[in-house]
């Protein structure tokens, strides 16, 4: 299909990064980071159209992430935040599925433990999470609650002697129709305030219904969970989490992720799009040879090299604990907005073959969407940033 002699892996920038962002990670990082790209390109990016289609979780790679070992790379194994950033955009760029799945267990999940329990539950429960012993989700959206969850919880915690009694209801729960555990957010009511729990997913009184019929991030299992006088022991409370103010540490470190995310995502877009402008022939010639569809392919990539280089400096300030909530508000609206405009470019210059998932930019398209709203919508991280700037909340 293609003009003779253009090899897309040959091409200069072949790998993307324009502006040498890679450069930075230390010799450690990029050998590490070759490493996971050489897996993600065997066991991820040739199946992910497949299992998307099916829509259906590929239970079988979690042996694999085991033996990948990627869980926790910041606190268990020492990276700097830039790395744990592009791995998690490199994800993405492989399937937005799986780096989604990775970014509920290993961020909001494993992020919850790390962040909010006490030392002696961390020594107990993290090995298992590591090693995908045991899989996690993260249970804070509510069905009728969602950017304002903060100060609206519905979900219940009432004391009773040595246990909690939890009763109420979780929607969009990644991971939550086969997960062992799940981090609930409730709110006590005593107190009024919102605290955390580890919830056995076998125990009585739980159930996890998958949410089916959806147009993005088919791969993943989404659920409804109802929690039904579910009683859990105060062992299981995490210690560290007792107000909103809490859980919002472990949220503001995965906003960062998600803006990874996006970055992902527009890789991909230009992944796909440049190989097919080179390897498609229009009138006699390749579809790249056309002064608007390169045009189109430096939006793109321009889009990601700018989303690219808000996250870098953001992972800085996280590596020297200057990153603040606003910080990675404006991170997540940014380099989302951006993407959304990367992959409409994209799936243009696929054109009708943009819309079926063989040539893989309509699964690139759609997922998108996901990003664009998950982790606070692009509204709400908009006000945050707005706040910071100017001293007046425009929202309650």
């Amino acid at each position: 299909m293609g003009k003779p002699g253009i090899d897309v892996n040959n091409l200069p920038y072949a790998d993307g990064d324009f502006l040498a962002f890679e450069s930075l990670l230390s010799d450690k990082e990029r050998s590490r980071l070759a490493e996971i790209r050489t897996w993600l390109d065997a066991e991820v990016r040739p199946n992910a159209i497949g299992w998307w289609n099916e829509g259906v979780f590929p239970k079988g790679i979690i042996p694999k992430l085991a033996e990948l070992d990627v869980v926790s790379p910041i606190r268990r194994q020492g990276y700097s935040n830039l790395f744990a950033g592009i791995v998690h955009s490199e994800f993405t760029r492989a399937d937005t599925s799986i780096a989604t799945f990775m970014g509920v267990h290993d961020g909001l999940f494993t992020g919850s433990i790390e962040a909010l329990a006490s030392k002696e539950q961390q020594e107990e429960w993290l090995p298992d999470i590591y090693s995908f012993r045991r899989i996690g989700a993260f249970g804070l959206t509510e069905p009728l609650g969602g950017s304002d969850v903060a100060g609206g919880t519905r979900t219940t915690a009432r004391r009773d002697g040595g246990n909690w009694i939890l009763n109420g209801a979780k929607r969009w729960i990644g991971n939550a129709t086969f997960s062992d555990w799940v981090v609930i957010y409730a709110r006590d009511v005593e107190d009024n305030q919102v605290k955390g729990f580890m919830v056995d997913t076998t125990l009585p009184g739980y159930s996890a219904t998958r949410i089916e019929n959806k147009i993005a991030l088919r791969s993943v299992e989404n659920a409804d969970i109802v929690l039904d006088n579910v009683v859990v022991s105060d062992d299981f409370h995490l210690k560290g989490a007792n107000s909103f103010r809490d859980t919002n540490k472990v949220l503001k470190v995965t906003r960062l992720s998600v803006g990874w995310q996006a970055v992902g995502q527009q890789m991909a877009a230009f992944d796909v799009a440049r190989r097919y402008a080179v390897e498609r022939q229009q009138f006699g010639r390749p579809l790249a040879s056309f002064q608007l569809v390169q045009q189109q392919l430096v939006q793109i990539l321009g889009n990601a090299m700018s989303s690219m280089g808000m996250m870098v400096r953001l992972s800085q300030l996280e590596d020297l604990g200057q990153a603040k909530d606003e910080h990675s508000a404006l991170a997540k609206a940014f380099t989302t907005a951006r993407m959304r405009e990367s992959v409409a470019a994209g799936r243009n210059i696929l054109g009708g073959n943009g819309i079926v998932t063989d040539y893989e930019m309509a699964k690139i398209f759609s997922d998108a969407e996901a990003i664009y709203s998950y982790e606070g919508t692009q509204e709400i991280n908009t006000l945050v940033a707005g706040r910071a700037i100017t001293g007046i909340a425009a929202f309650v």
